[in-house]
């Protein structure tokens, strides 16, 4: 007989009213799960990345501090499966996907102009996100499985998908 992976739990949003950006992972990495914390794999660049785009020194933070500060640039987080099966972190051992309401986003966050798929498999909802009349975009997975690119060939379109959304503010 085979093993059937468990069922594993996402997180819920971090967003506010004000949120103007948010980012839409597929469904947190096993370091993520682990730590209770988005982005937690330390090769993961999203903190980087993130970090030089609004001038803050997120990799520096505790996790509390990078969330609170990040909401108040209004950047909120989500993830595209709010449960699945999988073992590893690998977006292509996904099974049985329940996915989230992303219609609550819009519901909200009235001020969400832009949201940015976090790589090929966030990506697959967003003919979804743009039904919203949002800005949806898929930009280059921030994952240490994307190595084909470097943080600096990641870095500009994440920078214009912020500029999209008039972050980071004056």
């Amino acid at each position: 007989m085979t093993a059937v992976a468990p069922t594993l739990e996402a997180f819920p949003p971090i967003l506010r009213a004000d949120t103007r950006l948010i980012v839409l992972g597929s469904f947190p990495g096993v370091a993520s799960l682990e730590a209770q914390a988005y982005y937690a794999h330390p090769r993961n660049q999203f903190w980087p990345i993130v970090g030089q785009i609004l001038g803050e020194p997120f990799p520096e933070m505790d996790y509390p501090e990078r969330i609170e500060r990040l909401l108040d640039h209004g950047v909120g987080l989500w993830d595209v499966y709010a449960a699945c099966s999988r073992e590893g972190s690998l977006d292509s051992a996904i099974r049985a996907p329940v996915p989230n309401d992303l219609a609550r986003l819009t519901r909200e966050a009235p001020d969400l102009r832009v949201i940015i798929h976090n790589g090929a498999e966030s990506a697959r909802r967003i003919r979804e996100t743009r039904a919203l009349g949002v800005e949806a975009l898929r930009l280059p997975s921030t994952s240490p499985a994307n190595a084909r690119l470097s943080l600096t060939e990641k870095l500009e379109p994440w920078r214009n998908a912020f500029a999209s959304a008039g972050l980071p503010r004056d």
